[in-house]
This record gives structure tokens, C-alpha cells and sequence, in this order.
């Protein structure tokens, strides 16, 4: 190995918070207990950040230090914090410093609208997202009314910093993307499938794989989305899309840039039932107290997701100190 790096700020202990979680069991189980693995100097390695991401998420209320949560993933503390910042793109304790969800929780008692946090954010349109731009294409209302029927999907797991990603392609575009843990990729397959039972399904990981590596390695680039849906399911999808990233709104937020401020429960169905998870953000979707009210891969990812983009926000935005 070359040189180590110098330990930093990560060793300090971070003040505690405590949030309560809303309620709203997930269909795949919620992240597991952490598994020390063997440590692994070269190469890929997005099991080892996607343990640590749910160590950190599962404990964080107990502020575990660099030091404890490198031992949990097999690594030294130089090693993890090296490791974590490249792929997950923020330091550690970056990272668990958003887990409380605090600023969230500011910004929606200060009622900014999604729209204002768009032009604020500076955004072309609601097919921004990091790097990425989102060409949408919808699935005519009579194909989705016949079950995606004589539709081919491709289909292909890739690890990432949520654990498992399940990617499905059509030959227009992403259709789904779903999240779940390490030997449950037959579950997350028949979930998604359910959806779509009339559509041929086949094996294609090298297809989906170069778009997972756009995805979650945060390479630049179109990334064509297929949306599968009802004509309300697919106009509440694409006004999530407007959520920029390290933003938050709520389910009567969502139904009042979409013209109808009484129709958050049907707004609530439809988010429940977007098929292409992060990409489609549906996490960034609040309960009007702030609580996270469920999430279909489990709560537990779905506040690792907003304090991974709260995260990079942050690192994004300029220093209003003379101290970064």
C-alpha cells in the first residue's frame, strides 16, 4: 500500500440528535445487521460503502466514529475514509451529519414551494438531477392497460452505496429501479415483475450495467426513462422530478404544484407506486411534520438517500466561511 493519510475531522464525535420516524412497514425488509467483511485493497468496491452507509444510518443516533465504523466494514480508518469519500462523493462525517434530516425538517417549516427551490437551485428544467439529464418517454395508456404486454424488459443487478439496484430497460429507457439487500435479489425481481406480468422479462446485466455505472458513479450523460403507469401516476412522477436534489416537499406540497392541493392521498398512492426509484425521487417526499412516512425499500434507505444529497448539497454550495 502507498502512503496513509492523515486522519481527520471524522474521529471526533458528533453531538447527537434524536428524529422520530413516521411510520409505514416496507415491502423488502429493512437493512440488515451489519457483517464484517475481509478488507479489499483494489477495485470495485460498493458492498463495503453500501455497509458502512447502512451502519452509519442504523446507529446514527448514537454518533459511531470513523473508527468504529471502519472496524464494522473490515478496513482501517485511513483506508475507509478514503474509500467512502471516492465513491460516496462526501466524508464520512458529512455524511452522518445529515442523517437528522435537521435542515429538511427547517425547510419545510419555511414553506418554500418546490418550484422556488428549482429557480433557486438554478435548474433548466425537472429532468435535472446531478449529472445526469433525464429524457422521459410514457408508455401509451393502451399498452399499460394491456400489462406491458408483448413489452421486453431487460434486467440486471448491480451493487451500489443502498446495496442491491435492480435496473430494468426497456428499448426506450430505464422502466424501474428498485433497492434491497444483499440475497434478496429474487424478491426485488418478483416485486418489480408484478407490475408488469404480461411483459417478457430477460437477463441483460451488461446493458443495465453501463447505465448503473451512470447512475450511481455519477458519470455525465442522457439517461432515457421509460415511465410505466396511469396518466395521474406518471403527471405525479414527473412533478418529483422537479425536486431538485438535496430538496424536499410534501405529499400536499406535491398535489399543489400539480393544481390540486386536496388530492395528497392520491398523490401519496402514486408516489408509493413509482417504479424507478432515486432516479424518479420519490424519497425526497416528506409528511407535513417532516417525518419520513415509509418508503417501499425500506425507511432506513430512504434517509440514507436524503442525507447522502443533503450532503453533497452542502459541499456544493459556496462557504459563507473563512473556514470551509
Amino acid at each position: 500500500m502507498g502512503r496513509r493519510d492523515k486522519p481527520g475531522d471524522d474521529e471526533e464525535d458528533m453531538r447527537k440528535n434524536r428524529v422520530e420516524d413516521g411510520g409505514g412497514a416496507p415491502h423488502i425488509r429493512s437493512m440488515s445487521e451489519i457483517i464484517p467483511m475481509k478488507p479489499v485493497e483494489n477495485g470495485p468496491d460498493w458492498k463495503r460503502m453500501a455497509h458502512a452507509i447502512r451502519f452509519l444510518t442504523e446507529n446514527y443516533l448514537d454518533q459511531p466514529s470513523l473508527d468504529e465504523t471502519a472496524q464494522a466494514v473490515g478496513l482501517s480508518p485511513f483506508h475507509f475514509q478514503r474509500l467512502f469519500t471516492r465513491y460516496v462523493g462526501v466524508s464520512p462525517k458529512s455524511f452522518i451529519g445529515h442523517l437528522t434530516l435537521d435542515r429538511a425538517k427547517q425547510e419545510l417549516a419555511q414553506g418554500a414551494s418546490v418550484l422556488d427551490a428549482a429557480l433557486d437551485a438554478g435548474l433548466s428544467g425537472p429532468s435535472r438531477l446531478h449529472d445526469l439529464c433525464l429524457k422521459i418517454e410514457a408508455m401509451t395508456p393502451g399498452d399499460y392497460a394491456r400489462g406491458a404486454e408483448d413489452i421486453a424488459i431487460d434486467t440486471g443487478f448491480h451493487d451500489c452505496a443502498f446495496g442491491r439496484a435492480l435496473v430494468m430497460m426497456t428499448d426506450k429507457g430505464v422502466c424501474g429501479l428498485a433497492f434491497g439487500d444483499e440475497g434478496e435479489d429474487a424478491a426485488m425481481l418478483a416485486d418489480m415483475r408484478a407490475r408488469w406480468p404480461k411483459a417478457h422479462y430477460r437477463e441483460s446485466p451488461a446493458r443495465t450495467g453501463r447505465i448503473a455505472a451512470q447512475i450511481f458513479e455519477r458519470q455525465a450523460g442522457d439517461v432515457p426513462l421509460h415511465l410505466i403507469g396511469t396518466k395521474w401516476q406518471i403527471k405525479v412522477w414527473e412533478a418529483l422530478l422537479a425536486i431538485p436534489s438535496g430538496k424536499v416537499t410534501t405529499y400536499r406540497g406535491v398535489a399543489g404544484d400539480i393544481g390540486n392541493a386536496k388530492a395528497s392521498r392520491a398523490v401519496g398512492t402514486a408516489v408509493g407506486r413509482n417504479p424507478i426509484s432515486w432516479l424518479i425521487p420519490c424519497h425526497r417526499v416528506l409528511g407535513s411534520d417532516g417525518a419520513l412516512h415509509g418508503y417501499h425499500w425500506g425507511i432506513a434507505r430512504k434517509r440514507s438517500m436524503l442525507a447522502l444529497e443533503a450532503a453533497r448539497y452542502s459541499q456544493a454550495r459556496p462557504s459563507t466561511s473563512a473556514i470551509a
